[in-house]
């Protein structure tokens, strides 16, 4: 019987469709190796003898093939997300996607919840309607958030975390006689929660009579509205300012809390090159209360952003105007101060007018972006390793908290800037930043003669991380405006 003769093997030249003709594998050119291999599984087809020096092709293989446990391991390991558009796929993927294991795991991972699967069944629910129906529409507001408001009215501080099957909003109510020291307490605000299989509900806890009622609730990207429909709360005005305003507008305070809105509130990011580790800081003043303040670092200046109180303020910290202290303690004498603020102050006006007059702005600083400047880097390894200077507030200054850090490592110029009822001051307030330690500083005004005293925020946060330094950038022009 004549044969075949071509590359894919010896068979019967009856039936073979490929068009090759006998040729030695010396003879066959690099070019035509793609050729040669479609003409083998031709012959192959056609009842040829297979070729074993050939590669076999690759079996066809589809995600649908695996087996249901093989791909519920793969689904877990997908964010939830993923999950609810890979269920739309097919019918099967769908049906697997019911699997309470896969969403057990989603919910733990990604929102730290712990519960027993049977304490869900007695509650009638299942793992896979928390996440969908909870934790799926409502995962945008959680984290921090500041209470919007005009000038005249006192801005908040809302922590809103996953409390095991519910999410809670906590928000912090100042005190008087609150310290700087230790974490901030907060009082539930409202809750949001399943029940009984159906949509979540926004449930408000405030109230003299503590009875949970509705809540209606809008939320964007970087902010969210709450309106609620009882006038029984008590409004958490500092008493001083409750006392001053009067009844009348107390009623009118009423009535803008029953409807509010809050923005989110970014952590500032941490870099090497900080004096300090940035972060919420709080300070005391006998007139205003306690006030949550946020410290973050910009390259050659760093900033002290007021997040709670009835005003706002902002203090620029200028990096490379470094205050020299005197050997052994800081400057008891007041006059003294004074003279060296106020020669850094007037030099600082005249670069300012100088740069309006060129045209030309300086940078408002790179902070983590690029690497800070080598003076600030040398001044923050200084102020660990220099000893510590003894502290004594200058004659005739007043503080507000007596309880301050006895040492001191370094002082810099710094300037006030205030902004209350809807009036802001030209230019400011000159005065002294004082950096304690890791977890204190202070500012001494000259023209109030006041020291106020700041200590860090104990309390730890989740979803605080800015998207990018920008989006944090933006966040503070949004605080100041």
């Amino acid at each position: 019987m004549a044969e075949c003769a071509c590359i894919c093997g010896m068979g019967s030249l009856q039936g073979c469709r490929c068009p090759q003709q006998r040729q030695g594998p010396a003879e066959m050119a690099p070019e035509k190796n793609l050729e040669a291999d479609r003409a083998a599984r031709c012959c192959l087809e056609s009842g040829g003898i297979e070729n074993p020096m050939l590669p076999r092709p690759p079996p066809h293989c589809s995600l649908q093939d695996l087996p249901v446990e093989m791909l519920v391991e793969i689904f877990a390991q997908l964010p939830g997300t993923d999950l609810l558009s890979l269920a739309q796929v097919c019918t099967k993927f769908h049906h697997i996607l019911h699997t309470d294991s896969i969403w057990r795991r989603r919910c733990r991972e990604e929102f730290g919840v712990h519960e027993n699967s049977q304490n869900l069944e007695m509650m009638g629910m299942s793992y896979p309607e928390v996440y969908v129906k909870l934790f799926h529409p409502y995962r945008h507001i959680l984290g921090l958030w500041q209470l919007d408001t005009d000038c005249r009215g006192y801005r908040g501080l809302l922590n809103v975390v996953v409390d095991g099957l519910c999410i809670t909003g906590w928000i912090y109510r100042p005190c008087l006689n609150t310290h700087v020291h230790g974490p901030i307490h907060f009082q539930p605000s409202f809750r949001i929660r399943l029940k009984e299989r159906k949509s979540a509900v926004v449930e408000c806890m405030e109230g003299r009579l503590s009875r949970p009622h509705h809540r209606h609730m809008q939320i964007w990207k970087d902010r969210f509205t709450m309106q609620c429909k009882k006038t029984d709360r008590q409004t958490y005005l500092p008493r001083w300012l409750r006392r001053d305003r009067g009844l009348g507008l107390l009623q009118k305070d009423r009535h803008e809390y029953d409807c509010l809105t809050y923005r989110r509130l970014y952590l500032p990011p941490s870099h090497p090159d900080d004096l300090i580790r940035p972060g919420l800081f709080q300070g005391n003043c006998d007139f205003y209360g306690l006030t949550t303040v946020m410290l973050s670092f910009h390259g050659k200046y760093a900033r002290v952003t007021q997040i709670m109180g009835n005003s706002i303020e902002r203090l620029e910290i200028h990096l490379m105007r470094r205050i020299q202290l005197p050997d052994g303690e800081f400057f008891r004498n007041f006059k003294e101060l004074s003279r060296i603020v106020r020669k850094i102050d007037k030099q600082v006006i005249q670069e300012q007018q100088q740069l309006q007059e060129e045209g030309t702005e300086e940078s408002e600083g790179h902070g983590w972006q690029s690497p800070a400047q080598p003076s600030i880097r040398e001044s923050g390894a200084a102020a660990l390793e220099d000893q510590p200077v003894r502290f004594v507030l200058p004659v005739g200054v007043e503080s507000g908290d007596q309880n301050y850090p006895r040492t001191c490592r370094m002082c810099f110029y710094g300037m006030d800037t205030v902004t209350s009822d809807g009036f802001a001051y030209p230019r400011g307030f000159p005065g002294v930043f004082i950096l304690f330690d890791e977890n204190h500083f202070g500012f001494i005004c000259l023209d109030m003669k006041f020291f106020m005293l700041y200590g860090r925020v104990q309390n730890t946060f989740q979803n605080v991380e800015a998207p990018s330094p920008q989006a944090f950038l933006e966040m503070l022009k949004n605080i100041q405006s």
